[in-house]
């Protein structure tokens, strides 16, 4: 497709927090216009009044630039002047089915939902495709007036042309055809008198002058019925490209089961823009680049023609690496600022630069460093079993011994533990792991001695003690 002219679009609904699927969607949608130098629009498609919700709304504002997702056109966050929510755009839609309605494209249905349901179980029973039986299709005038005189609640639904064959090229699973003889016709303004989605969505994106509608393939049979609207409204038809729905590790939907699944709460617990960019951007799509990518490198990176058809899998290990490469990426400034809301009020900046440099490298989310700053910062009154197995397995006197070279005034790390090492006939893990047992609570983390420089000699004597007295 032209790389001058690229208009793509994200068109979430505000029923909900931003979850992963989406904010992938996003992301690739996003990607995908900035690759061209085209433009990203932000569509908020909230005509279920019912279940759309302004805090939903507000929220996702915030969730996209936190994930670093800027749109050219949308919604403004100052509030209810927003540019493109579709509440605000009935009048246009409604313009937009007269004309169906003129060229008698459109017809009432009275069918309730019982009905319907009834109708459906069916076709299924029968091994017949579910679609709408044209039960109101063919009313006559004076059965529709009769029904409306008495208050029947009316959808309005498009007529499918019979004996047509829908096709389109989608670009990543190719050639689509579609039979219209199995589509059914399909409801196009709700009884409420919102429209649906397979209206607004095709409308809004032939009016905003979308040229690439870029969304999970669980669209891929509505989009069959938006071209066939779009036909008729003379409108213009966009390029579509449907990439793999996300599923867990164990192949099922992703889901609340699975975890934390929405981007708020996987923000909520510490986990950076730069890992989920890395990741999601990797799920249904194929990065030339193994290694970490900024914001910058994504952009370069991103190849609609890599968007793949297999199934792309959500995997926790794998945000791990890329929070932990994330995390690596940072500058010691930018590394205080994410985990500062866990260190001690009051912390200078000495302190805090030193305690940084530490545990640094140990350190995958805010919860780890709040853990190592309680073991600098704190009192140590928990120890891991391990940790405790390491101390009773050292005993009394190897404890007796650090007190008298590690714990005395003046004594410098390194030439300390040697000295310990000699008098104890420890080497190796057998002198470093009880000697870390004691004095952090843990057999592994940080490297010792710049964790010990932030310790009080007052306490690293007290926690030699308090092992010597453990290890009895």
């Amino acid at each position: 497709m032209s790389t001058d002219s690229v208009v793509t679009r994200f068109a979430p609904s505000p029923t909900g927090y931003l979850h992963l699927g989406n904010a992938r969607t996003a992301l690739l949608n996003f990607l995908a216009a900035r690759k061209a130098g085209g433009r990203f629009i932000l569509r908020v498609e909230d005509t279920d009044e019912a279940r759309s919700n302004e805090d939903f709304m507000t929220a996702l504002f915030a969730d996209l630039h936190w994930l670093g997702i800027d749109w050219d056109e949308g919604p403004d966050i100052g509030g209810p002047h927003a540019i493109y929510r579709q509440q605000q755009r009935r009048a246009i839609y409604e313009e937009w089915l007269s004309r169906l309605d003129v060229a008698g494209l459109t017809y009432p249905c009275f069918c309730t939902p019982a009905e319907l349901n009834i109708q459906r179980k069916r076709q299924l029973a029968s091994g017949q495709p579910p679609r709408y039986a044209g039960t109101c299709r063919n009313l006559t005038q004076e059965e529709r007036a009769d029904r409306l005189v008495r208050g029947l609640p009316a959808a309005l639904r498009f007529r499918v042309p019979h004996g047509q064959v829908v096709q389109f090229v989608d670009l990543v699973h190719g050639e689509q055809r579609f039979n219209s003889d199995d589509i059914g016709d399909f409801i196009i303004r709700r009884t409420d008198g919102s429209t649906a989605f397979f209206f607004s969505n095709a409308v809004d994106d032939a009016l905003m002058d979308v040229t690439l509608v870029l969304r999970g393939d669980d669209h891929m049979t509505n989009t069959p019925r938006q071209i066939l609207l779009l036909q008729a409204l003379g409108l213009r038809i966009p390029q579509y490209a449907h990439v793999a729905l996300l599923l867990g590790m164990d192949g099922s939907p992703l889901s609340k089961r699975h975890g934390d699944t929405s981007l708020r709460e996987l923000r909520d617990r510490g986990y950076l823009p730069g890992a989920l960019r890395n990741h999601l951007v990797r799920l249904g799509h194929s990065c030339v680049t193994d290694g970490w990518l900024d914001d910058a490198a994504l952009i370069a990176d991103f190849d609609l023609t890599r968007l793949g058809r297999a199934a792309a899998k959500f995997d926790d290990a794998q945000l791990r690496h890329w929070q932990k490469e994330t995390v690596a990426h940072l500058s010691a400034e930018e590394f205080a600022d994410w985990i500062r809301s866990v260190l001690p009020q009051g912390l200078d900046a000495e302190h805090e630069a030193q305690f940084v440099a530490a545990v640094r490298g140990n350190v995958e989310l805010p919860s780890d460093a709040k853990v190592w700053a309680k073991v600098v910062f704190g009192k140590l009154d928990e120890f891991e079993p391990a940790a405790l197995a390491a101390i009773r397995e050292a005993g009394e006197t190897f404890f007796g011994e650090a007190l008298k070279l590690i714990g005395h005034p003046g004594a410098e790390f390194k030439p300390a533990v040697k000295a310990l090492g000699q008098a104890t006939g420890k080497k190796g893990p057998g002198l470093f792991m009880p000697l870390r047992a004691a004095l952090t609570g843990f057999t592994h983390g940080p490297e010792l001695a710049p964790m010990l420089a932030l310790l009080p000699l007052a306490e690293v004597q007290a926690r030699l003690e308090h092992a010597r007295r453990l290890a009895v």
